[in-house]
């Protein structure tokens, strides 16, 4: 072991960097020359198909079948006109991951020639059947009831990924419940959709279609390819679960937005170029906080786009960064002791005339729809911060949340002084009961800036932070797929939305002016949900202290924070909004629980096999070398005092071998009692609190054993070197 890693710093010494070229000197040339796009539908399909994708996409109106026939003709004879040999539906299981299978376009003729034909249909287009069981789907499916559908989604654009169109779909089971990220989004938008132009129109007839939308933030690490194969831990969990801290980390504050190594340049460039031929409107790139930390992000797009495109980054990343002899990690806290990774999710309402609901406007009309909007966001967050908690948990974020780098597990919403004075004055204010028809309430209520992005401040230590004219949803995970979130959160502010209507319209019936109704129900919601607002530091102890004492959660580990998905609160507003049936809500408590529970079972195995293996043969190795050396020292006649220190660190090695052999053989142990327990929960509290209460001392322990061996025989490969040496 200790020569793979001395092979490994070998070779990323002797790197050569990688010539780079993009396409054209402009992007605007070749942005989405791989994506089937309106302009390529211009180009291949009639009127009436384009009018019918279209309308699909802008309606929700379902596609004929021989329109279908012709759209899979034209994107048949684009994608092979562009080397394209194979097509596969491209969906997102609840793997966490993207799947695909490739099936050709060629098939023979059947004549007995000898000859056959490229052939794509409607059908092939609309529908494929992959086996439902062998994905997770929470008892949906067996082995002996394994058929699930994948549907074509009209409103993501095909694209091609080498020579494979690929075909954005939903995954579905036989009996029809959801086994995917994509199908609960869509429907989650569509809920959205319908509640917030209900609302709108108090202020504006003419939108009739408001969409969400997501700028999608990503943090990653980059390590170079052979120091990552030479740590088992890493290529098989995700993180290094052993390493002393690097003398030199992120303590000078150095890294963050410094001038980025050529090296890594060179892998962004590539990765960019890739990203912005299938249409991702990457925009920036720099350096992190935590050596060898970086982030990339796009534009903003309508939020199905978004999240589509964020897989395909994480997916490309990884593809492009092998050329580079680079590995991409994307795990939430690959490192103890420096910064881990996030993916911010900056999240806004756009609606068809082009306003962004989130942004004050010039009038007091436009404002008080902007106070509409944003009020009832933050009472949504309020009502249901568990659920949001819930959606962002998984055994990776766990190691993040609440460290110094991350928000904590305690969903709060940060949103300026400014903003947070003009809610308590209105909270405070008198609402005008007569009034004159032309009259608006606008005298009672303050000025609010027509730009805030300037006059808001910014506070990292926020999961849910007004950042201008969005909220930023700052707890969710790098590796997460953001549909999760997003689905939450556009349901729950989607459901607020319908029952600040009903409200509203319940006091225009009794006789209320409408802006007397509007502005006595978000005064109302203001003060009770004044709780979650919170503009002081996240992760001092005084919060934890007065978030209790507001009634707030602070839910740590994921088995506890899942728990609110089966809770009658929540499964009524499942059932009420139509995006997850009683079926689908159980199925997916237990998906994720069981992932959980396998991630740390992986790991727990890893860590036994790396100390067993590795770690205490190498220490008794270099142990037995000091103890020869004492026996020389004794057999030349010289004192004990000549080789104190060799005893010394003998019997320190003696001790952590000790202490670590024990405690991971009760590792061990806890393992295979938790293995046995039959309730999805249980098992994964059991794992929570028993099996992973071994880590941190385990790996305490190796650390120290880290700083004793000899340098050149230590098998892995040092957090310096993982951080510094690219």
């Amino acid at each position: 072991m200790s020569s793979l890693r001395f092979q490994a710093l070998n070779a990323v010494l002797t790197r050569t960097i990688p010539e780079v070229t993009q396409p054209t000197v402009k992007i605007s040339d070749f942005f989405g020359a791989n994506v089937f796009d309106k302009k390529k539908m211009k180009e291949y399909l009639s009127k009436e198909a384009l009018q019918s994708i279209m309308n699909s996409i802008e309606l929700g109106e379902p596609i004929h079948r021989d329109v279908a026939e012709q759209i899979a003709s034209a994107m048949k004879a684009w994608s092979i006109s562009k080397g394209a040999t194979h097509y596969t539906h491209w969906f997102q299981p609840l793997t966490g991951t993207t799947a695909e299978k490739h099936d050709s376009f060629f098939e023979p003729t059947g004549d007995g020639s000898g000859t056959g034909i490229e052939k794509f249909s409607g059908g092939a287009l609309a529908q494929q059947e992959p086996d439902a069981s062998s994905f997770p789907n929470g008892g949906i499916r067996s082995t002996f009831e394994a058929r699930g559908y994948t549907a074509w989604d009209p409103s993501s654009p095909a694209f091609l990924m080498g020579k494979t169109l690929c075909i954005p779909t939903v995954f579905i089971s036989y009996t029809g419940e959801a086994l995917d990220y994509k199908a609960p989004l869509l429907k989650a938008m569509n809920v959205m959709d319908k509640a917030a132009v209900s609302v709108a129109q108090y202020f504006d007839k003419g939108i009739e279609k408001i969409n969400a939308s997501l700028g999608i933030e990503q943090e990653y690490f980059l390590v170079d390819l052979a120091l990552f194969n030479a740590r088992p831990d890493m290529y098989l969990t995700g993180r290094a679960l052993f390493g002393h801290m690097s003398a030199k980390n992120q303590q000078l504050e150095d890294h963050y937005f410094g001038s980025i190594p050529e090296r890594v340049l060179a892998f962004m460039q590539d990765f960019e170029t890739e990203a912005l031929l299938l249409g991702i409107p990457l925009k920036t790139r720099h350096n992190e906080v935590a050596p060898s930390q970086f982030e990339c992000a796009p534009l903003y797009e309508e939020i199905n786009l978004a999240i589509d495109h964020n897989q395909l980054v994480m997916d490309l990343m990884d593809r492009v960064a092998k050329r580079h002899n680079f590995k991409v990690l994307l795990h939430e806290k690959p490192y103890a002791g420096i910064n881990g990774s996030g993916k911010h999710n900056n999240w806004s309402l756009i609606t068809n005339t082009g306003k962004n609901l989130l942004a004050p406007g010039k009038t007091p009309k436009s404002n008080l729809m902007f106070l509409t909007f944003f009020v009832n966001t933050i009472r949504a967050v309020f009502e249901y911060s568990d659920l949001l908690r819930a959606s962002i948990a998984s055994v990776n974020n766990d190691h993040r949340l609440g460290a110094n780098e991350a928000p904590p597990a305690i969903i709060s919403i940060f949103l300026g002084s400014q903003l947070n004075d003009v809610l308590d004055e209105i909270e405070t204010s008198r609402v005008t009961k007569k009034m004159k028809e032309e009259t608006t309430l606008w005298t009672n209520i303050p000025k609010i800036p027509q730009i805030l992005l300037d006059n808001t401040d910014r506070n990292r230590t926020s999961p849910f932070a007004f950042t201008g004219n969005k909220f930023e949803f700052r707890a969710v995970g790098s590796s997460a797929n953001s549909a999760d979130p997003m689905t939450i959160l556009n349901l729950i502010v989607a459901d607020q939305l319908n029952k600040f209507k009903a409200e509203v319209d319940k006091l225009i019936k009794k006789g209320e002016k409408k802006d007397v109704a509007l502005m006595t129900v978000i005064k109302r919601y203001i003060k009770e949900s004044k709780a979650i607002r919170f503009e002081g530091n996240g992760y001092s102890e005084e919060w934890a202290n007065e978030a209790e004492k507001r009634g707030l959660s602070n839910i740590k580990t994921t088995p506890k924070a899942l728990d609110v998905l089966l809770t009658e609160k929540t499964l009524k507003l499942f059932a009420d909004t139509g995006v997850f049936s009683n079926r689908e809500a159980h199925a997916r408590h237990e998906i994720l629980l069981d992932n959980y529970q396998k991630k740390l079972q992986i790991e727990a195995r890893v860590m036994g096999e790396l100390v067993n293996n590795v770690i205490i043969p190498t220490a008794i190795t270099y142990q037995t070398g000091l103890i020869d050396n004492v026996k020389g020292l004794k057999d030349i006649g010289l004192g004990a005092d000549t080789y104190k220190a060799q005893i010394d660190i003998i019997t320190k090695i003696s001790e952590h071998v000790n202490f670590i052999k024990a405690n991971v053989t009760k590792m061990i142990d806890e393992r295979k009692k938790a293995n046995v327990i039959e309730d999805a929960r249980d098992r994964a509290i059991a794992y929570d609190e028993k099996v992973k209460s071994y880590f941190d001392p385990i790996r305490y322990h190796v650390d120290k054993l880290e700083q004793l061996v000899d340098d050149s025989k230590w098998p892995l490969p040092k957090f310096r070197e993982l951080l510094f040496i690219k």
